[in-house]
């Protein structure tokens, strides 16, 4: 995240201490600050953010997201795959292992009775 700048670090430490050329030390510490110049580029200005298009149909835009750190069920399962319908705000829970990777997650929504797979297939496999 970065300081304040120097003036607001200087002020928030003078409050609580002391040392000779302590504002010189603060000065050069923000300055050389690599997380600062980082999170206070001048490249990239921040601006407002733009939100997402409102979808027009169900299953045409969908989130993903993962509920990881549950305790294990009996099948194994430590984890849930969640996909939303950001248009019906429908949702699916998929069980899945915090260790499974992309192959693992797609043959999961694919192999069973999955409406996400038919929405899938109908847009992605159409002749």
């Amino acid at each position: 995240m970065g300081h304040f700048g120097w003036k607001k670090t200087y002020e928030m430490l003078a409050d609580h201490f002391y040392w000779p050329k302590m504002r010189r030390d603060v000065q050069r510490l923000v300055q050389r600050c690599v997380t600062c110049h980082k999170a206070k580029s001048k490249l990239n200005p921040h601006g407002l953010y733009t939100p997402l298009p409102i979808p027009n149909a169900p299953w045409k835009d969908i989130s993903m997201d993962f509920v990881l750190g549950l305790p294990r069920t009996k099948r194994g399962s430590d984890s849930i795959f969640v996909v939303v319908d950001r248009f019906s705000k429908m949702a699916h829970f998929l069980p899945c292992h915090k260790s499974d990777d992309a192959s693992h997650i797609a043959f999961s929504i694919f192999q069973g009775d999955c409406e996400i797979a038919w929405h899938a297939q109908d847009d992605c496999f159409r002749p």
